[in-house]
């Protein structure tokens, strides 16, 4: 098989347990379409963190405290979880945007443990730059998914 760039092609074929589920190919094509655009976004949103000078780790952790459902702050365990990473991983990431003045760390009176707050000066500034540049892209994200029967 080959394509009128000169590439090789790629057979569907494949033997992953989502092919037991009979998909259409027009369904497979929706989900591509979908991978695709949210590859696209998060690509877009981790170029638009390194250019304000924050890893797109540390822009996700931000993005997590600051969206926190009901307030600004969340505790690691809460933070581990929305980044989908080990306990001991957003420890370290807390560490490291504390020490960078983006967050604050303070001790919970009710269980002893630690939160984190992005309401530093440094953390602010970071956030409303980037929140700019990313919400003038994410329509697409929203747009790409309208065309493509709603994710």
């Amino acid at each position: 098989m080959s394509t009128t760039t000169g590439e090789s092609a790629i057979s569907g074929a494949c033997c992953c347990p989502m092919a037991a589920s009979k998909l259409t190919k027009r369904e497979y094509e929706t989900l591509a379409a979908f991978r695709f655009s949210l590859r696209q976004f998060l690509r877009f949103s981790e170029e638009a963190a390194k250019s304000e000078g924050t890893t797109p780790q540390q822009y996700l952790a931000l993005l997590a405290i600051k969206g926190y459902p009901g307030r600004e702050w969340a505790t690691v365990g809460e933070l581990a979880e929305r980044l989908q990473v080990q306990h001991h991983s957003a420890v370290g990431l807390v560490d490291r945007l504390a020490g960078e003045g983006m967050v604050s760390r303070e001790p919970l009176r009710m269980t002893g443990g630690r939160c984190s707050s992005a309401s530093r000066r440094e953390g602010r500034s970071c956030w409303a730059s980037l929140r700019l540049s990313i919400a003038s892209n994410s329509g697409a994200l929203g747009r790409s998914c309208a065309g493509s029967s709603g994710c």
